[in-house]
């Protein structure tokens, strides 16, 4: 489970971050915090994941709220305040949202938010195979939470992507270069433009083939450089 804070003194902004994260498997919902001095109250006590954190708060903003945590979780700015984004970076935030947002981008800052190993990853979140990392993929009309350790190559097809595993394979409507960038990971790398593979699971490399289990994934000449980086 991936456990969250919604910290806002709109209502309306709570039901839209909360009806959003429903969609989404493993997201629970910890409390509706509607100023930053209830969200300090509870945060003397228990532990969360991940923060969605308005700015333009009574009594104590949001960033003087972020900066009262000595170890903050991941935190997800929600503002419509565009000029707070580089000072939002500068304190390591994962992600700004300016309101109104779409589902698909926030889908994107959830992704980088549960992508990126945390030190605050509390025990509610349940390892797989002793992997914490995790991507949410749209695929069939549904979203499935994929451990990226298991992901073994992404295969472009025209306007989709499809992420192979070992054991299933999801179609996306992502190009590949999106998809690396949302897996935050230097354990993939492209060897086609039509490819990437996921250096982990590479069996052998011969001539211009890669073999990953009972794959074969080709190398593109325009990318026979980052094979020789690979191998040294």
């Amino acid at each position: 489970m991936i456990t969250y804070l919604i910290i806002d003194d709109e209502h309306i902004a709570h039901g839209i971050i909360k009806r959003y994260c429903d969609i989404l498997p493993n997201m629970q919902l910890q409390k509706n915090c509607y100023n930053a001095l209830e969200a300090l109250e509870y945060l003397s006590t228990h532990q969360v994941d991940l923060i969605f954190l308005d700015l333009n708060m009574p009594k104590l903003k949001g960033f003087e709220f972020l900066k009262t945590l000595s170890s903050p979780p991941k935190v997800i700015v929600t503002t419509a305040y565009k000029e707070y984004a580089l000072e939002g970076y500068e304190l390591n935030i994962t992600d700004y949202l300016l309101k109104p947002f779409s589902f698909e981008r926030f889908l994107k800052a959830v992704n980088k938010a549960t992508a990126i190993p945390s030190s605050q990853i509390t025990p509610s979140v349940t390892p797989v195979k002793g992997h914490t990392k995790t991507i949410f993929l749209r695929s069939n009309k549904k979203y499935s939470q994929v451990v990226i350790d298991t992901i073994l190559y992404l295969e472009a097809a025209g306007n989709y992507t499809k992420v192979i595993t070992a054991e299933e394979t999801f179609t996306v409507r992502e190009k590949i270069p999106d998809l690396l960038e949302a897996f935050a990971s230097d354990q993939f790398l492209q060897v086609h433009k039509s490819f990437a593979i996921a250096i982990p699971h590479i069996k052998s490399i011969e001539g211009n083939r890669i073999y990953i289990l009972n794959h074969i994934i080709p190398i593109g000449a325009i990318y026979k450089n980052n094979i020789h980086r690979l191998l040294g």
